[in-house]
């Protein structure tokens, strides 16, 4: 089993470089993968009023239940399956459904803050920093934050300037010093994508002759 580890700030291009190794996995070794958001591991905040819910700052490492991200992690590692928890954006809560896990061959976690907590980066066998331009990022996280979270242009601008950027600075871009490979333009630099994918296969067929 890999672990892959797969940080950048908000509106990099995680996701397309997540999607990527998915199906070129998949195709050329036939190997199972399995994704961990860090986003589904948001501490409930059930019991605050809405108002003080939507003003917690999500890009700060103790908006996320690491205890349980690590726990569950090493379940997988372990061969066991596990109930992964799921969060709403509208909400600000902790769902009552759960997403059933089986272990993989590679397990991907994925998310802004992975490489701040030193237990769950012990456990990844590769770390990838997706870089991305500011203005970039900015105009990604805008699209992305009206549709699938339901903002408005205002609302997701004061947040970018009151906890967006700042987290990046303090916590997101000092860890790109844990990283192994940076991918730059994040999703859409193919070089760097390919060589990491071929890391991927080096190690998963090493994996697999053990």
């Amino acid at each position: 089993m890999i672990v892959i580890g797969i940080a950048g700030g908000s509106g990099s291009g995680k996701t397309t470089v997540v999607n990527e190794i998915k199906k070129k996995m998949k195709e050329q070794i036939n190997e199972r993968v399995v994704v961990i958001p860090q986003d589904s591991y948001y501490k409930d905040q059930g019991h605050l009023p809405m108002e003080e819910r939507q003003a917690l700052n999500f890009d700060h490492p103790d908006a996320i239940d690491w205890e349980l991200l690590v726990e569950q992690l090493k379940e997988l590692k372990a061969g066991h399956s596990i109930e992964q928890p799921t969060y709403s954006y509208l909400t600000c809560t902790r769902q009552e459904e759960a997403v059933h896990v089986e272990p993989a061959d590679i397990i991907i976690i994925e998310g802004i803050l992975v490489f701040t907590c030193d237990e769950l980066r012990n456990q990844m066998d590769i770390k990838v920093f997706v870089d991305a331009d500011d203005d970039d990022r900015l105009m990604r996280i805008i699209t992305r934050d009206i549709v699938e979270r339901g903002k408005n242009v205002q609302s997701v601008m004061d947040r970018y300037t009151k906890t967006v950027k700042p987290m990046f600075l303090q916590f997101i871009a000092p860890s790109k010093r844990y990283a192994d490979i940076i991918v730059p333009q994040g999703g859409h630099n193919r070089i760097a994508i390919n060589v990491l994918l071929s890391g991927i296969r080096r190690l998963a067929t090493n994996a697999d002759k053990q």
